[in-house]
């Protein structure tokens, strides 16, 4: 069984179709995006009289045609933001109404995300080569019924799901981060979620963990540390551990065959836990490269034959 894994595109387009392109391009199986699905950051375009004003990275511009409308959108999807097309009006609500930038943004996030799953449905042939998505920390609570709603695609939290001879559980839930994000918690609650799921594995040794969050102090979850302001310290040349010991303490009580993590996007790389392999592919989202791992199982013995990480 060979599996294509990715996270962390964080609402990037062009990773978004790199990933399912990956399914035919790396003959896998399946393929599976680990969490933080979505976008972070909405961009209005202002229509105007015969013109569209936009800033985008600092950046003033006229656009003076649909071509060059639909071009930047493009551009501004494939980075990961959602572009909302505004009259001016409509501008100057969601400048003074407190709560309307948050509304417009859920729904150009929902309206993103359901377009991608359409792609899905196409690309993937239906569900013939099985999607599997889970939340991340990132991820509001909303788009969870309607991946869950999708024919084509297979929405993983708090499930075991069967890959057809392993299993595979999934925890989009982090510990807490200093941006107090979605799906966070204590990482006393965060064991108890976990071990929710773990209990219902029937064969640990055919088990895949899912888990979003990496395991704290494994290399895999080095993370720039950060001053009172939030800010990287010596410009990010100080790195920590920021990963999760709820994680950890599940990975090495259990001894899954695999474990599967995101969320920190730097720490990209492996690291044996016993008898679990536990992998980080890392995310370049912002520069519209897919960072992945192909890794191929052995049903007959149950056991990761072969693994790759990879850039695309």
């Amino acid at each position: 069984m060979k599996i294509f894994f990715a996270t962390d595109i964080h609402g990037s387009e062009i990773c978004w179709r790199k990933f399912l392109n990956a399914a035919a391009f790396y003959k896998a199986d399946l393929v599976i995006l680990g969490g933080d699905v979505t976008g972070k950051v909405m961009i209005p375009i202002v229509a105007y009289n015969g013109y569209w004003q936009v800033t985008v990275r600092g950046e003033s511009m006229r656009l003076e045609s649909r071509e060059e409308l639909a071009e930047i959108e493009k551009q501004i999807r494939n980075r990961g933001s959602y572009p909302a097309v505004v009259s001016p009006d409509e501008l100057a609500v969601l400048s003074e109404h407190e709560g309307e930038v948050d509304r417009r943004f859920s729904v150009e996030m929902m309206h993103s995300l359901d377009r991608w799953l359409d792609m899905a449905d196409t690309k993937l042939h239906g569900g013939q080569t099985p999607c599997i998505l889970n939340g991340g920390n990132d991820d509001i609570f909303e788009i969870d019924d309607m991946i869950e709603s999708s024919p084509c695609v297979t929405f993983a939290e708090g499930k075991v799901l069967d890959l057809g001879g392993f299993s595979m559980v999934s925890m989009g839930w982090t510990n807490p981060t200093p941006w107090d994000t979605f799906r966070e918690a204590p990482e006393e609650e965060l064991a108890a979620k976990i071990e929710a799921v773990v209990s219902q594995v029937p064969d640990m040794g055919r088990t895949i963990f899912n888990f979003h969050a990496p395991p704290y102090g494994t290399g895999l979850d080095e993370a720039p540390a950060l001053d009172d302001q939030l800010r990287p310290m010596h410009g990010g040349a100080v790195m920590k551990p920021v990963g999760s010991v709820a994680v950890r303490d599940a990975i090495m009580k259990h001894q899954p065959l695999l474990s599967v993590h995101g969320h920190i996007h730097e720490s990209r790389g492996k690291k044996t836990m016993g008898r679990t392999l536990a992998l980080n592919p890392g995310s370049v989202y912002g520069d519209g490269v897919l960072q992945g791992a192909v890794i191929e199982l052995d049903p007959k013995r149950a056991k990761v034959s072969r693994y790759l990480l990879v850039n695309g």
